[in-house]
């Protein structure tokens, strides 16, 4: 199996993504040693304690790659919130204050996240186009 954000975030959901990171990340010493390479003996695994990290090379290229599946997903979801919030009558100062952002870049932003959800045909044309009616005019400021 190939190690990469794709195939991850197939098998795994956010949430799972997450716990998993978690755990991978609590396994690390996080040691500034670990510019050397360590080879613990394979019928031994009382010599990983004396490595710096815990986790091997597929462990570790899991943890990177959960890492960008985490964030995707995280990035994903944030037209969800936009949408929720502008249905549920968030000013874009509300919203641009839970981004810590100006407003005009919190409108941008969910332009953005639009336009990404277009390209991936998340949203269809009549969906896109509904969400920008509901994003209203650019904020000033």
């Amino acid at each position: 199996m190939s190690i990469t954000p794709e195939v991850l975030e197939q098998e795994f959901s956010l949430q799972t993504a997450a716990t998993r990171l978690d755990f991978l990340s609590r396994r690390d010493s996080g040691a500034t040693t670990l510019n050397t390479v360590s080879e613990p003996a394979a019928d031994d695994w009382s010599t990983l304690l004396d490595a710096g990290t815990s986790l091997d090379v597929p462990e570790s290229l899991e943890l990177l790659a959960l890492g960008e599946v985490i964030a995707r997903k995280a990035h994903d979801s944030q037209l969800v919130g936009f949408r929720a919030a502008l249905r549920g009558g968030a000013t874009w100062e509300q919203i641009a204050a839970a981004l810590g952002v100006a407003p005009a870049e919190a409108w941008t932003a969910f332009h953005a996240a639009i336009e990404r959800q277009e390209r991936s045909a998340a949203l269809g044309p009549d969906e896109a186009a509904s969400a920008r009616e509901l994003a209203g005019a650019r904020p000033r400021t």
